[in-house]
């Protein structure tokens, strides 16, 4: 009996120690609130398990009302060797989050499970693609994705190229006379979760757009003020339209030909006839950063970095009806299913603004891990996923008139 009793002690300590050690282990997840679950993207899912399925195996859970009337409660949040700069839902099952552009890789999850379907490398034969004066392997630098509207592709855009045929190097602060290499847009192929296609196009190129006819793709490029369009049944760049200093953010409207384009470091605002290429300023702003367009496209949303302001602007006039201060440093931003609600990441603020959008009030602004940089809104789920530079993903619940809930320091590890 008194060694029965001895093992079974044995057992009790060694599971404790054990568990322990799971506790610490690298990538494990920190603790979240009571009844909150949590994954960590150091855990790979099976392909079966963490492929996305069709939104009928996952029907989108009950929202209450809409979502102006939410609010966000923190449901998730993992580390494991990422360091995401943004984040794109596909809004179909799947969630891409470029790492910063050193870490050279894209990460790929489950939007239902938040499981890691991919870790992609941004390594590429530029030769196999048509380049044949990159023979070898080079690598990108992911910045920003935008998805098709079938979620079949997502096409990401990489700051500067090395390798093969490359000088290897750029920086922010940069000119068309800086002397930079044009870079590359890739295409991610969800199906076989590869990139399939490599275009060219200007020199540090940052957002991606696509058209609503799904027919060409817009690259705003940092270093050489311009814009670049590429036609996708050819996958090739078929125009370039010049702007001004550093043009990021870019939305278009239903007419396929009208872009609104945030020249960051111009401090300007452009509305752009992508068929002609005439453009002029709507807006004068200290570094406008980030656009979005509500659903009906009656309304463009800008988030100004220099004013740590969110602008509401009407489309019809291209005037400002009204704004409001989200935090300090806003740069990304999002807005949901319905139209009824922004959210915004505060960079300096270490903080994610909910704004509703018929009276312009933050209504909500809960913690976030340092560096908010990224920040996407799936409509197959109605959740919000925050990428935080530091090395963490957040993901915020949004269906239900809740509270918030704050999230633990970010520890990154792999």
């Amino acid at each position: 009996m008194a060694a029965a009793a001895a093992a079974l002690l044995c057992l009790t300590l060694c599971a404790a120690a054990i568990g322990g050690w799971r506790a610490l282990r690298p990538g494990h997840t920190a603790a979240l609130p009571a009844g909150q679950q949590s994954t960590t993207s150091a855990k790979k899912a099976s392909p079966t398990s963490g492929s996305p399925t069709s939104r009928s195996e996952h029907p989108a859970p009950r929202q209450d009302g809409p979502s102006s009337g939410t609010r966000l409660r923190l449901i998730d949040r993992f580390t494991g060797g990422i360091t995401p700069k943004s984040v794109d839902a596909s809004g179909h099952g799947l969630v891409l989050a470029n790492n910063m552009i050193y870490s050279h890789s894209i990460t790929v999850y489950n939007s239902w499970t938040h499981k890691l379907v991919k870790r992609l490398p941004d390594t590429i034969d530029l030769a196999k693609f048509g380049f044949p004066d990159h023979p070898g392997i080079s690598q990108g630098g992911p910045v920003e994705a935008a998805w098709t509207k079938d979620a079949k592709y997502a096409y990401v855009s990489n700051y500067v190229m090395s390798g093969p045929g490359f000088k290897g190097s750029a920086q922010d602060e940069c000119s068309p006379t800086s002397g930079y290499d044009r870079s590359f847009v890739y295409r991610f192929n969800a199906t076989t979760m590869a990139w399939d296609q490599a275009i060219e196009v200007g020199v540090v190129p940052k957002f991606v757009a696509i058209t609503p006819d799904q027919k060409q793709v817009v690259i705003s490029n940092w270093c050489d003020f311009t814009i670049s369009i590429i036609d996708r049944a050819t996958a090739t760049q078929v125009k370039v339209i010049r702007l001004a200093a550093q043009p990021r953010g870019i939305v278009i409207m239903p007419d396929n030909r009208t872009a609104y384009v945030a020249a960051m470091y111009g401090n300007k605002v452009f509305r752009v006839d992508l068929r002609t290429g005439e453009h002029h300023v709507i807006l004068a702003v200290s570094r406008p950063r980030h656009l979005v367009l509500s659903p009906d496209s009656k309304t463009l949303y800008l988030a100004a970095s220099g004013t740590n302001t969110v602008y509401k602007i009407s489309t019809r006039t291209d005037k400002v009806v009204a704004q409001v201060i989200s935090g300090r440093e806003p740069r990304s931003m999002t807005i949901s299913q319905d139209g009824t609600a922004l959210y915004v990441v505060n960079y300096f603020g270490n903080t994610a603004s909910k704004i509703t959008t018929s009276d312009m009030k933050v209504v909500q602004q809960v913690p976030t891990d340092p560096t908010p940089i990224g920040i996407t809104y799936d409509d197959a789920t109605h959740q919000v996923w925050v990428a935080c530079y530091g090395g963490s993903m957040l993901i915020f619940d949004d269906t239900s008139r809740g509270g918030a809930t704050s999230s633990p320091p970010a520890t990154a590890t792999e």
